[in-house]
């Protein structure tokens, strides 16, 4: 499929597709005979991968190096393992400081629920 089909499907701009794959995300992505990418299924699972490394904050430079081990094979896999549980370690952390966060908030919001009540 080609980029526009594949954002389509991925729901996510051309535009960003060609970024990621300009900057290396991507294996060896195929080109067509007119010089236009080709993605395939194996892409979107891929993409959905980077996508959930990216919306658990992890930063494009540390998929780029995840990505790069990734297209060295097998050999990388304590590698990227190790990356991955850094990784989640990290996002426990936050998760935690956020969840600390909602409970404050949400002594304000009773607070001043308890003094509109009193009133």
């Amino acid at each position: 499929m080609n980029v526009m089909e594949f954002s389509k499907r991925v729901g996510i701009s051309p535009h960003t597709i060609r970024y990621y794959d300009k900057v290396g995300l991507f294996n060896e992505t195929r080109r067509l005979p007119n010089g236009h990418r080709c993605f395939h299924n194996e892409d979107i699972a891929w993409l959905e991968f980077i996508l959930r490394l990216k919306d658990t904050g992890m930063t494009i430079a540390d998929i780029h190096k995840y990505a790069e081990l990734r297209k060295k094979g097998q050999k990388t896999i304590a590698k990227r393992q190790a990356m991955l549980c850094e990784h989640s370690i990290k996002l426990e952390q936050q998760i935690k400081a956020q969840q600390k966060h909602l409970e404050k908030l949400n002594a304000k919001i009773n607070y001043y629920q308890s003094l509109m009540e009193a009133k």
